[in-house]
């Protein structure tokens, strides 16, 4: 484990200040920074959250406008970037966002030299691609968040049909965060129950398949519904956000849904998939023993030349 371990969040937004937030209630570092260009937003949100860090683990939040916040810090999450507007998908976001995030990479590098970086900012997929060929950095380091929040909704959705405890589903979503992402149902479980064998009380299958793709969609869209009642997402990817810091700096090797640039996977090379991978002190390493049906395959690859289609566009 990382003693005396640093976090810096970059974007003191409302996706950022969750990160930080939640990061804190959760102790999953023991300093936790806040990084924004916006001085006056970024003290008041750092002055909020000290004031309350008496009911929380043993950490202390700092922050400011200048970039040597993140100095010596061991995880740097950025959730820097355009906010996604309703109707908008995440890969409209592209172009601007990619500018920024290039941008804040080469300075973060220059400060925290040996941080593993989590790309949050969307499309976090296509951007951790541009941030890993702009770092030079071993793939590991760069990676994104990915569709484990996606994994996360959609657990909860089964376990709301099921009434079966979220934790007890064993089920992901996988591919690119956004609109071709979608769940390896051949390896879903309720605990060691197939999900198409799973019976409710009449003793009758809970599922068909036309009901998992509903599901499927109602996870997809998810984020569009929020956005369009409040504005963002932010309390959930805060809290996913947190557990990807605390698998980091606790050496954890927890198996995580996140996206790091691929190679040789399943013959996928060079596009950052949310795939199964070890998260620990080194970062991100997907799982290449991944089982895939035939055509979640298909589906994955699919996805991939979707993401790799974006990027090759915003490299000119």
């Amino acid at each position: 484990m990382i003693e005396n371990s640093k976090l810096t969040v970059v974007g003191a937004g409302a996706v950022g200040s969750s990160v930080a937030y939640a990061s804190l209630i959760r102790g999953s570092a023991r300093h936790v920074a806040l990084y924004d260009i916006d001085a006056a937003r970024t003290e008041a949100e750092v002055l909020d959250l000290a004031h309350g860090t008496l009911f929380t683990p043993a950490s202390d939040i700092s922050g400011g406008s200048d970039l040597s916040v993140a100095e010596g810090s061991h995880v740097v999450v950025i959730t820097a970037g355009a906010k996604q507007k309703p109707g908008q998908t995440r890969i409209e976001l592209a172009a601007t966002n990619a500018g920024i995030v290039g941008s804040l990479m080469r300075q973060l590098l220059e400060v925290a030299p040996e941080a593993i970086f989590v790309i949050v900012t969307n499309p976090c997929d296509v951007l951790t691609m541009l941030a890993h060929e702009a770092s030079g950095l071993p793939a590991e380091r760069v990676f994104a968040s990915g569709t484990l929040l996606d994994s996360s909704r959609l657990r909860w959705e089964i376990a709301r049909r099921t009434g079966v405890a979220p934790t007890s589903v064993h089920a992901q979503i996988v591919g690119e965060h956004g609109d071709t992402e979608f769940p390896l149902w051949s390896a879903a479980r309720l605990n060691a129950v197939p999900i198409l064998d799973w019976r409710g009380e009449d003793g009758e299958p809970r599922f068909t398949l036309d009901e998992l793709d509903r599901i499927a969609v109602d996870v997809r869209d998810a984020a569009y519904t929020v956005i369009r009642g409040k504005g963002a997402t932010n309390h959930a990817i805060g809290l996913s956000s947190a557990r990807i810091v605390e698998a980091i700096l606790g050496d954890e090797n927890a198996v995580l849904n996140v996206a790091t640039v691929l190679s040789d996977f399943h013959g996928i090379d060079g596009v950052a998939l949310s795939v199964p991978c070890l998260v620990d002190a080194g970062g991100a390493r997907p799982i290449h023993e991944t089982p895939f049906a035939e055509h979640e395959l298909a589906r994955l690859r699919a996805s991939a030349d979707a993401l790799e289609e974006v990027a090759a566009g915003l490299r000119g």
